[in-house]
Formats: C-alpha cells, sequence, structure tokens
C-alpha cells in the first residue's frame, strides 16, 4: 500500500492460515509494456502488476511516444511504431530493469536522451549496455564517467550489427539488446561471452517477442541470437500470471510458522519465471508442496538444509535464507555473488539483519552459509532500503520469538504494495504499518 510507513512491527509465533493470491508478474508486466510499446496497434495487459517499479516502466514508454491507460483494471498500451525523442529525462526511479530495457530502444530516437534513476538505481552496473550500445555504432556514455546512471544516448544511428556481450552480471541487458533489435534497419547479432545467468528470463523475452510476431533466431544454449531488422511488431493480448519471486515469500512465511497455508494466481507448470524453481526448492527441503488448479500449498514437517545454485533464481536467495534459519543442518547457498550490486549488497545485508536475530550466518565469496536450528528472537533490524531484505526480514520475524521491528518498510512498494496486507490477512501479528 502507498502509505505503507517506515517502521513495521512483526510478533512473532502466530499460526497462519488461508488462502492469498499471489500479485501479478513484476518480470512478465515489464516486458509485456515494452514489446506492446514497440507496436503501433493496441494491445491490452490484463492482470498487470502496478507496483512502484512497473509504473517505472509506463513512464519510460510514455517518454517515447506510447500511450497507456488504465481501462477497467487492464493496462492498454499503443505505440506510434517509432521511437520518439523524449523532451524530459526519463527517470526509471529504482527499476533496473526498466532502464536495461528502454536505454537499447531510445538509441533509435533521433536526438539526444538522458535515462537516470533514484540514488539507489544510479548506484547499479550498466556499463554492459553502455559498451555494446558503442559495438553498435551508438555512443552512450555514464555522465560519471564510472558506468553507472545518469546516461546519455546519441540515437539515430542504430543500424544492426555485431555484439559480444557477457551474460554473468545480468541478463536484463540480453534482453533489452533483444527488444531493440528488431527495429533497427539491419540484421543484429548477439553473441554472449560468458555463462548467461538467469537464463530463463531471457526466455521469457524471447516468447513475448514471439507473441508480438518478431523473429528471433537462437542456439540451444542459449548464447547466440540474430535478430533481423525492420520487423514489424504486432499486438498482442497479454494475462499477467502471479510473481513466484513475490509468492516465495508468501511460502516461506507459512514454511517458518509451520503453517498451512496456500497461493493462488500462480502458473503451476510450465511457467517461464526462473523463481518458480522455489517449488522444488522447498520440496528439498521437506516442504510438502502440493499444486493444483493455478494453487501452490505448503505444509511443513521437518525442515532440512540443502545446497542451492542461485544461477538462474537470485532473488529466492533471500526468502530461502529465512527459511534456512529454521531448517536442520547448513545450508549452503553459491553462485550469488551477483546480489551485491542489487537494491543493496544482498548478501552482506542478509548476513547483517538475520544475524541480529541470532541467526548463525556468514557471506561467502559467493554466497552464503547458514547454520540453522538456532531459535530466532525479535530484534530491530533494516531494510537497507532494499525491498527483498524487508520481506525476508517480515518472514524470519513470523517464526521469532518476540517483536521484531523493521526500518526502512516503505521499500516493499517497489515490488510488493500490499505485501503486508496479504501476512496480514494470513494470521501475521503486523502493527504500525495501517
Amino acid at each position: 500500500m502507498s502509505n505503507t510507513p517506515e517502521q513495521v512491527a512483526i510478533k512473532g509465533g502466530s499460526k497462519l492460515q488461508g488462502s492469498v493470491e499471489a500479485p501479478p508478474s513484476k518480470s512478465h508486466t515489464h516486458r509485456a509494456l515494452i514489446a506492446a510499446s514497440l507496436s503501433c496497434e493496441t494491445s491490452r495487459i490484463e492482470n498487470s502488476s502496478l507496483c512502484k517499479d512497473t509504473k517505472a516502466t509506463v513512464r519510460a514508454v510514455e517518454a517515447y511516444g506510447t500511450d497507456v491507460n488504465l481501462k477497467d483494471g487492464a493496462l492498454v498500451v499503443r505505440g506510434t511504431g517509432r521511437i520518439e525523442l523524449p523532451v524530459d529525462v526519463v527517470n526509471c526511479l529504482e527499476s533496473a530493469s526498466t532502464m536495461r530495457f528502454v536505454t537499447p530502444i531510445l538509441a533509435h530516437a533521433k536526438g539526444i536522451s538522458v535515462v537516470t534513476g533514484e540514488a539507489s538505481l544510479r548506484q547499479r552496473p550498466m556499463q554492459p549496455i553502455i559498451d555494446s550500445l558503442k559495438q553498435l555504432g551508438v555512443q552512450c556514455y555514464s555522465t560519471r564517467n564510472d558506468g553507472h546512471a545518469p546516461l546519455v544516448i546519441f540515437g539515430g544511428t542504430y543500424d544492426g550489427g555485431k555484439v559480444r556481450i557477457t551474460g554473468d552480471l545480468s541478463s536484463q541487458f540480453i534482453s533489452g539488446l533483444l527488444f531493440s533489435a528488431s527495429a533497427a534497419s539491419k540484421s543484429t547479432s548477439i553473441e554472449v561471452t560468458t555463462t548467461l545467468y538467469s537464463a530463463p528470463y531471457v526466455d521469457m523475452t524471447l516468447e513475448i517477442l514471439k507473441r508480438h510476431g518478431i523473429v528471433v533466431e537462437s542456439n540451444s544454449n542459449p548464447t547466440a541470437f540474430s535478430i533481423r531488422g525492420d520487423q514489424t511488431t504486432n499486438s498482442h493480448d497479454h494475462f499477467i500470471e502471479g510473481d513466484y519471486s513475490s509468492a516465495a515469500f508468501l511460502l516461506a512465511a507459512g514454511v517458518v510458522t509451520g503453517s498451512e497455508i496456500s497461493v493462488s494466481g500462480l502458473k503451476t507448470s510450465e511457467s517461464l519465471q526462473g523463481d518458480s524453481a522455489i517449488l522444488s526448492l522447498l520440496k528439498d527441503m521437506g516442504v510438502e508442496v502440493e499444486t493444483g488448479n493455478g494453487s501452490v500449498q505448503v505444509r511443513t514437517s521437518n525442515l532440512q538444509a540443502i545446497v542451492m545454485d542461485a544461477t538462474d533464481c537470485p532473488d529466492l536467495v533471500p526468502p530461502v535464507a529465512a527459511i534456512a534459519c529454521y531448517a536442520q543442518g547448513k545450508t549452503k547457498i553459491m553462485n550469488a555473488e551477483r546480489l551485491r550490486t542489487k537494491e543493496s549488497n544482498r548478501l552482506a545485508a542478509l548476513s547483517s539483519e538475520l544475524r541480529k536475530m541470532g541467526a548463525e550466518i556468514r557471506e561467502t565469496a559467493d554466497g552464503l552459509e547458514i547454520a540453522g536450528g538456532s531459535a530466532l528472537k525479535g530484534a530491530k533490524v533494516s531494510s537497507h532500503d532494499d525491498h527483498r531484505i524487508a520481506m525476508t526480514c517480515a518472514v524470519a520475524a513470523l517464526g521469532a520469538k518476540g517483536e521484531t521491528m523493521i526500518d526502512g518498510a516503505r521499500c516493499i512498494t517497489k515490488s510488493y504494495p500490499v505485501f503486508f496486507d496479504d501476512l496480514e490477512s494470513l494470521g501475521g501479528d503486523i502493527r504500525g504499518w495501517k
């Protein structure tokens, strides 16, 4: 909710019960908006996410000429078929997805575009997209010459070409290039020179482009892509499935409290969301997981430690870390070094805040080690202005003894504005947020 205060108190010990609907997928909504904005026809996006991040994408596509309206609960999107030069600076707020998708698209706008964001986004790495555009003949600069926003793009010279880019920092850079390539006059080829992390989210981008009629040829890995230029982006109506990265926190809340809850609105088979891996991770930890009719139900008996590879699902590290505090044995999370360049240094933030509650947790070179079984206790913790840290602290607090005070709780509006409402509807004892 938009008026969430900076401090929220959560009392542990409550049993949760009932069902709650997962919020719509933020990742899917971003991509549907971007693809629809490149068409000169009208697309309709039902059940769209309306969190702070996706609102940033709405503002960004409107800046280059797209008409977006909320009608009967759906986003109605109509592009102009061309990328217009924004009349003002494009402010992506805190959304790295928005900036990484929109920057290469603005390379098609004739003139100079400036893309920036709030303080946390201006600390997120953007050098791969700067380097990629320069390979395509587009001058793009960091105003501070440090690989961070604000970015200045001298557009109108993107005719296609060849790009070599790393894939181990963020797959969002590759998605941004894929979205922009079809609007070039000539073909574009993209070669990923490292392991592609979060590959399922590139698959999601490819699927949404396909729905809009854009043809992308790729190898099986995928590490190489070829996009023919001057393609026409068709309209397409989307229904946005539930968001697994947000639902993971609801499921984790049920697990740490030993409760039986269900989360509806999720695509329980063939979802392209990398974070749907939460279902298999929970099963590996000893959680009984039942799926059916778009709903996931969890029931806990004896939680066990696991080894988690975060290569394709880094956003699951925070909720899994909270669960691991209550599991028997030592949980090891690896290939999660990218979390150091998120809204906060998430590895450091998870270590410091969960330790305040009595967790045995330590940061490693590429992840975390958590020795479960210690009884957590309420404490005063900080969100580090990071929505996923705030939600992790809330989940851990529900299973702890006593009351936990979370400073900076308002940051949940970035991805899940009604998170505390949903926890309360399940029976969580949450105070100070209304």
